[in-house]
C-alpha cells in the first residue's frame, strides 16, 4: 500500500515551506489568520529565533518554551519542542499534520483521571467491611 502524502489545504509541506507567511495565513481558519496578521509577540518571535538557529545548528540546547498560543507554522516542521504544560516541559517533535494548530494542543495540562475501585468508607457498608 502505497504512503499516503500530507497536504493542507491542497499545499505538499514541501510548497509549505516556500511560502511566505503572509500567503500561508491565506490558508489557515479565521481565528490563526488573524493572530497572523496582527504579528507575533516577543516570546513567540523569540521561539521562531530558536527553531531557525536550531535549524542552521547554531543552537544546540533543547528548544524550551512556554509559549503555548504560537501557531505552527511550515518552517516549524521537523523541530523538537519543549513545551510547558503548567508542571513539566513535553517534548513534541512537530510534524506536518501539525500545522495550522496551536503549540498547546499537543502538550495537555491535564491528566486522564483513570477510577479505580471505591475506598474503604466510600459507601455506608465498606465501612463495616474488615480491613486486611
Amino acid at each position: 500500500m502505497a504512503k499516503k502524502i500530507f497536504t493542507y489545504r491542497g499545499k505538499k509541506a514541501e510548497e509549505l515551506k516556500n511560502l511566505d507567511l503572509k500567503e500561508f495565513s491565506k490558508l489557515v481558519p479565521a481565528r490563526q489568520r488573524r493572530s497572523i496578521i496582527r504579528g507575533f509577540t516577543d516570546m513567540q518571535k523569540k521561539l521562531l529565533e530558536k527553531i531557525k538557529a536550531s535549524k542552521e545548528g547554531k543552537w544546540k540546547k533543547p528548544i524550551k518554551t512556554h509559549c503555548r498560543d504560537m501557531i505552527v507554522i511550515p518552517e516549524m516542521i521537523g523541530s523538537n519542542i519543549h513545551i510547558y504544560n503548567g508542571k513539566k516541559y513535553l517534548q513534541v517533535e512537530i510534524e506536518p499534520e501539525m500545522v495550522g494548530h496551536y503549540l498547546g494542543e499537543f502538550s495537555h495540562t491535564r491528566n486522564r483521571v483513570a477510577h479505580s475501585a471505591p475506598g474503604v468508607g466510600a459507601t455506608k457498608s465498606s465501612a463495616a467491611a474488615s480491613v486486611k
